[in-house]
């Protein structure tokens, strides 16, 4: 569906991606993680024709992705599309929709994005949430077969983040595909197939986000404490505070097993203790400071 092939891009003495390959297949929700500044945004934009590699190739459908069919078959969500505020939500949509050689009909639009209420509605009289899902709306307009999403649910509250969540599973499962930028991890963890972490310009990693969180090895350890120990007892026993929330102690360690005998024999009592994997935000935090050291 997405093909990059060795692709680098100078802008003057700066190189915003270097020698970059991403594949993307039918089904696929591919999360693009990475620090600002890492060449996501370039990548994206390589991607969808708005700008040329400077070194490789692209294809988008096995086409340029400049070439008219497959711009017609892509869905683009930006974080502010800027739309006329004048309009109403079914004008836009009616709009949007003429501009495809095929597209889904205004209602099926409205349902989607759960804006059948709003359909003759001012642009300017919705509130953040709801342009975000008229945004979401415009991106189906025509019908496509990739879907770029960019930050895609900010302004939208936990039920219709969810919902949106469901609609990108739905959309995925007719073998289209989605290609998502996200700075919330917790959302990339839960929708992606794969999740790519981009650091200065290249590609770190290339994963499942389980196999991502694998990486980081350590520990999430929490517990109640009335007595929470010193931070210098959790270093000797190889743990790093994450969180300390009145009694509440979140510890990251590689070494539970060291933690917890050091609590006991120093006689720190505790409880409600919990013992997990590390979250997919720890896996990227580590693996982009690992390349800011490198």
């Amino acid at each position: 569906m997405v093909a990059l092939e060795n692709v680098s891009k100078n802008f003057g003495a700066v190189a915003a991606l270097k020698n970059v390959s991403i594949h993307v297949q039918p089904s696929e929700i591919v999360a693009l993680l990475g620090p600002n500044g890492a060449g996501k945004t370039t990548a994206i934009a390589i991607m969808l024709g708005l700008r040329r590699p400077t070194t490789g190739s692209i294809s988008l459908l096995g086409l340029d992705p400049r070439d008219e069919r497959a711009r017609s078959a892509c869905g683009v969500m930006l974080q502010e599309s800027g739309v006329p505020g004048f309009l109403r939500v079914r004008e836009i949509l009616n709009l949007f929709r003429s501009y495809y050689p095929q597209s889904k009909p205004t209602d099926e639009l409205l349902a989607l994005a759960g804006l059948s209420e709003k359909a003759n509605a001012l642009i300017n009289g919705l509130s953040g949430g709801q342009k975000q899902r008229l945004y979401f709306a415009l991106a189906m307009a025509g019908d496509p077969q990739v879907l770029f999403l960019d930050e895609p649910t900010v302004g939208l509250d936990v039920e219709g983040r969810r919902h949106f969540w469901q609609s990108i599973r739905d959309f995925a499962a007719q073998r289209r595909t989605v290609l998502l930028t996200t700075h919330y991890i917790e959302e990339a963890d839960e929708l992606a197939s794969r999740v790519l972490v981009i650091d200065r310009g290249r590609i770190i990693a290339d994963a499942t986000p389980r196999e991502l969180k694998a990486t980081a090895l350590a520990k999430r350890v929490s517990f109640d404490s009335a007595s929470p120990p010193p931070d210098a007892l959790l270093a000797q026993a190889g743990a790093k505070v994450v969180e300390r929330s009145g009694s509440r102690l979140i510890v990251l360690t590689d070494t539970p097993e060291v933690l917890l005998k050091t609590l006991i024999t120093s006689g720190v009592e505790f409880h409600n203790l919990e013992v997990v994997g590390a979250t997919l935000e720890e896996a990227f935090v580590k693996l982009t400071a690992a390349g800011s050291d490198g």
